[in-house]
């Protein structure tokens, strides 16, 4: 990948995520968090697409961007979800949805199940990426901070 592509890449992420934030009253002060959030998970995306698979991509994607959601969560004091759904779009298996639907009105359903069943194990990928970081508790983080805070002091 050129350095070109790479730019690119960091620019139409961020315009994405950003434009999702936007669209969905996030509050302002979140919204460049938001977006690093979105370039960061496609670049996870991208960097493990090609020698682990779409699914374990966006699966490492994911639990990624949930550990990034629940420290930033803390340090800007606020809910997870606000940085976490955003942050999560750049996965979104749109494209796969598109082909099945677009499989299934052409009447060629061999492609449409392939696609359909793609779109299931990234959906699958990304529930199960949340749930997988949910599940380590956030009270040794919390401390963690608070001590770094203390120190500061």
């Amino acid at each position: 990948m050129e350095i070109k592509d790479i730019i690119l890449h960091f620019v139409f992420s961020f315009i994405a995520t950003a434009g999702f934030c936007i669209m969905f009253n996030i509050p302002r002060r979140h919204i460049i968090f938001c977006g690093l959030l979105g370039v960061v998970s496609w670049f996870m995306y991208i960097l493990l697409h090609d020698p682990a698979g779409e699914v374990i991509a966006t699966f490492a994607a994911t639990c990624t961007i949930v550990l990034l959601s629940r420290i930033f969560s803390v340090i800007r004091k606020c809910p997870m979800n606000v940085l976490l759904i955003p942050g999560i779009i750049p996965l979104a298996p749109g494209s796969a949805i598109y082909y099945t639907a677009y499989y299934f009105v052409t009447n060629d359903m061999e492609k449409a199940g392939e696609y359909g069943f793609l779109t299931l194990k990234i959906a699958f990928a990304i529930v199960l990426g949340i749930i997988v970081v949910i599940a380590v508790p956030v009270s040794p983080l919390k401390k963690l901070l608070k001590q770094k805070a203390e120190k500061k002091k």
